[in-house]
């Protein structure tokens, strides 16, 4: 029987952690401190009911035969203190812990052996991110040269798509197909997409690529025509700021102000036409008199100047007392923060984070990391990541995102996409019916809870990107299991695909000196990419010590290869004919694979057809027979 997976916890994430696990074809006993045997929803689990910290449960569990434990609690004391006393029971188990604590998650996971931190909203961030961006992503990995999305591409009447050929639109657009979902036949996943099929209204395609790239296609498929201009308007942008703190200043300032100006204008002409000094003269006598009371010798001056030079440095005593005390009682009180956050809110083509708790702030760290432009609505000022993010840049507005005045501020109607973050549901559902509001056609991104919910959202309120938090995150709890090398696992047309990083660790690596066709043919892997290089141009590559390797894989595929399960070496490839351009090359392919001489070889060829080489596993026959093929060689596998 196969061992189990213990889970701990059936809160919101929980329960979508449970359905990762079936979906996988794992085994899974459940703990939690109100769970029901009898749920019909645990159909075909076994189930306890108590506190997953006591140490009797998990032994009762199974804790000490079990491939791995999964702890999705929503305490993180009550998290980190059942993977610690599974650590005790089982020293060699995989532990997966879900953490909310963003400083403890990577201390956690690097000082417990075999064990491995998760926090919801950095798993979440980067799919809501490129939602916003691109309007679409199914899920999200990286690679060393940046983000790779993976996206749904649906071919409508109208569309685009109709009648292009999948390799051609692959090429044109820098993505790879993952799965082929025809109206008419069966789904083709990864090595067996079919290229050269052409596309008929109602087909789908599921692809991975650059967001840059994938974010022009869905955009025109979309027929946002300008989505995403970005338009300059510094000019608007300050008189927007102008107006606004003027509009924000007490009465009794903008009366002083222009007082005091009147004063010194009249001031300076009376020195400059009465007595006949110079502009510049006359601003500083002006100055000084009204700034310090200063003598300026006026014994000389006519009687009228004495007069005035007099009325002057009474007024302008008064006049400078009176504007700094009302200045400095007005500054005091004044709260210009969100007057001067308005000059840096773009006319356009920016994203909109409302909420800046977990989610919303990893989601401010990933567009910006994608170079968007970002404004942030929080209703607090003392939240621990608000001055955070201020000082990355973004600006930040205090208030309410379900206020209208407060998203028109934003700009949030003719921002790129408005995403809604916050920790309530209800209040996410009011911001995207205020942005639709404001704009029909503008993309909306709701966090909400539960999946049924959210597909309800989607399909009443046609709110397109309403979208399950724990659904997205669940995934990645399932693959961690699989050990560090799974970046995440996407459902794709009814099939479990997981994403994988195979790195060569050091000579003694099963992997270390392995075809890289043979490996990507025995196993069904998509390679996506390879340390860098240019997998167009890795003809007879073998896989060396540092090398990485990022596939995709259907789950089954990949745990057989997780376990080393050696494919069959059970085919032979056979040569039929061969031309005699190609008898050098084939002569040495003879001798390589039958190590016998040049003589030897050479009889080996004159009876066709013969026998190249047998005991080959079915990619090392395909690498083989692929290679004679390109010398016009007519062979075939056994």
């Amino acid at each position: 029987m196969e061992r189990p997976v213990l889970l701990c916890g059936l809160g919101r994430v929980g329960w979508r952690v449970l359905d990762s696990l079936r979906a996988a074809g794992l085994p899974v006993v459940v703990i939690d401190i109100k769970a029901d045997p009898n749920d019909p929803r645990l159909a075909g689990v076994t189930a306890f009911k108590g506190d997953c910290r006591r140490h009797e449960l998990l032994e009762q569990a199974g804790i000490k035969d079990a491939r791995g434990i999964v702890i999705v609690t929503s305490d993180d004391l009550v998290n980190i203190s059942t993977a610690l006393l599974a650590r005790k029971l089982n020293p060699t188990t995989r532990v997966v812990v879900r953490m909310f604590n963003q400083n403890l998650i990577a201390r956690f996971g690097g000082a417990v052996k075999n064990t491995v931190a998760l926090s919801v909203s950095a798993l979440v961030a980067p799919v809501l991110a490129l939602t916003a961006v691109t309007g679409d992503a199914l899920g999200a990995f990286k690679l060393d040269d940046g983000p790779r999305q993976i996206s749904e591409l649906v071919a409508t009447e109208d569309s685009e798509l109709i009648g292009q050929r999948i390799a051609d639109l692959a090429a044109a657009h820098g993505f790879t197909p993952l799965a082929f979902v025809p109206v008419q036949g069966d789904p083709q996943f990864l090595l067996n997409v079919n290229g050269s099929a052409t596309l008929a209204p109602g087909d789908r395609l599921i692809v991975c690529g650059p967001p840059a790239a994938l974010q022009k296609l869905l955009q025109r498929l979309r027929g946002d025509l300008l989505a995403g201009v970005k338009w300059a308007g510094t000019v608007r942008r300050w008189v927007r700021t102008a107006r606004r703190t003027l509009l924000e200043v007490d009465l009794s300032v903008k009366i002083i102000t222009p007082v005091l100006f009147v004063t010194l204008l009249i001031s300076t002409l009376t020195f400059r036409y009465g007595i006949g000094t110079a502009w510049g003269d006359g601003l500083y006598q002006t100055v000084s008199i009204i700034a310090t009371g200063g003598e300026l010798h006026g014994e000389n001056k006519p009687e009228w100047a004495k007069v005035f030079i007099s009325i002057l440095k009474l007024a302008g005593a008064a006049l400078v007392a009176g504007f700094t005390a009302i200045l400095t009682n007005y500054l005091i009180r004044a709260r210009l923060g969100g007057a001067l956050e308005m000059r840096r809110v773009p006319d356009g083509g920016h994203v909109v984070v409302c909420g800046l708790g977990n989610v919303g702030y990893r989601l401010v760290q990933e567009l910006t990391a994608m170079g968007e432009r970002v404004v942030a609505i929080d209703k607090e000022n003392d939240g621990p990541f608000f001055e955070t993010v201020r000082r990355m840049g973004v600006p930040v507005f205090v208030g309410d995102a379900t206020v209208p005045e407060i998203l028109r501020q934003a700009r949030s109607d003719s921002a790129k996409a408005v995403i809604a973050a916050t920790s309530s549901e209800l209040g996410n559902i009011e911001i995207a019916l205020l942005v639709r509001e404001m704009g029909p056609k503008q993309r909306v991104v709701v966090r909400l809870s539960e999946p049924e919910f959210a597909e309800a959202v989607r399909e009443a309120a046609e709110i397109r990107h309403a979208m399950a938090v724990p659904a997205l995150a669940a995934p990645a709890f399932a693959s961690a299991l699989y050990g560090d090398s799974v970046q995440t696992l996407v459902s794709a047309a009814g099939r479990t695909l997981v994403i994988i990083d195979l790195v060569v660790n050091d000579a003694d690596d099963h992997l270390n000196g392995k075809s890289l066709r043979a490996i990507v043919l025995d196993y069904a892997l998509l390679p996506v990419a390879l340390s860098g290089r240019d997998l167009n141009d890795v003809r007879g590559y073998r896989l060396k010590v540092g090398d990485k390797l990022t596939v995709v894989a259907e789950l089954p595929d990949y745990e057989r290869l997780l376990r080393l399960q050696r494919p069959a070496a059970v085919s032979r490839v056979v040569v039929d004919t061969f031309p005699a351009t190609a008898m050098g090359v084939l002569a040495t392919h003879v001798r390589l694979q039958r190590g016998c001489t040049v003589e030897e070889a050479s009889a080996i060829m004159s009876q066709l057809p013969f026998v190249l080489n047998e005991g080959l596993t079915r990619g090392e026959a395909q690498e083989l027979t692929e290679q004679l093929e390109r010398e016009k060689v007519v062979t075939r596998i056994e």
